[in-house]
């Protein structure tokens, strides 16, 4: 079946040509419009993972030879996390070609996190099954190269770093509240207050996953914490 324009735009954006477009079909099918003659892309996310892992695990393993793998580590779980995949998706307007369940992209599935990552992994799975592995290896590259040019040494999250402070206080893990949520159900707002066992506090409020809001609140604490704020 040949692609619509919409599919044939993302491709273009995405940078590779399927030979076989039903794959990149299936890899936008959400499960909320999936039949049994429909599969969604629930397999192909799968395997999208891990290639996605092969290749970001290889590309920091050539990038600095002289890593140990403590720091390769927290690097690659920076790389290949829900929320790095989400924003390639956002990047290259995945969510403009996702399908969807009326009832999904009544309620924003369009700019859903999970959902975009997803798709992001699937879409990776079916060029790897349209064109093999070093296809796959250079699409991930084109679209992730910024993010492993621009990585921190040390790109622990938020939330692990608090973690690890408090620990060295001689303190238990923090503990995050969600003290306030607003907004539509397909776009929350939340207000979530980072709080140590002495009592410092920090809060972060926005749209967006209770997750990345609890990042944001770890920041602001530390921030504080280390006199930035």
């Amino acid at each position: 079946m040949k692609p619509g324009a919409d599919i044939r735009a993302f491709m273009a954006r995405l940078g590779h040509d399927f030979g076989q477009p039903d794959l990149l079909v299936r890899a936008l099918t959400h499960g909320s419009i999936a039949t049994a003659t429909r599969p969604d892309n629930q397999r192909l996310e799968f395997l999208g993972d891990r290639v996605l892992g092969l290749v970001m695990a290889e590309a920091l393993f050539d990038a600095d030879r002289s890593a140990s793998e403590g720091q390769l580590a927290p690097r690659y779980n920076a790389l290949v996390r829900g929320e790095t995949c989400a924003a390639i998706a956002r990047d290259i307007g995945l969510g403009e070609v996702l399908k969807l369940g009326r009832s999904e992209m009544m309620s924003g599935g369009r700019r859903k996190e999970a959902l975009l990552a997803d798709a992001m992994e699937a879409v990776i799975a079916a060029v790897y099954l349209d064109a093999g592995f070093e296809a796959a290896r250079r699409i991930v590259l084109r679209h992730w190269s910024d993010r492993l040019e621009t990585l921190a040494d040390d790109p622990r999250d938020a939330k692990t770093a608090l973690q690890e402070w408090a620990q060295a206080q001689g303190m238990p893990p923090p503990v995050y509240e969600q003290t306030e949520r607003s907004g539509p159900d397909h776009a929350p707002v939340f207000l979530i207050t980072a709080r140590l066992a002495d009592g410092q506090q920090a809060q972060a409020k926005g749209a967006g996953t209770k997750r990345s809001i609890e990042q944001a609140a770890a920041q602001a604490l530390l921030d504080r914490l280390e006199g930035r704020a």
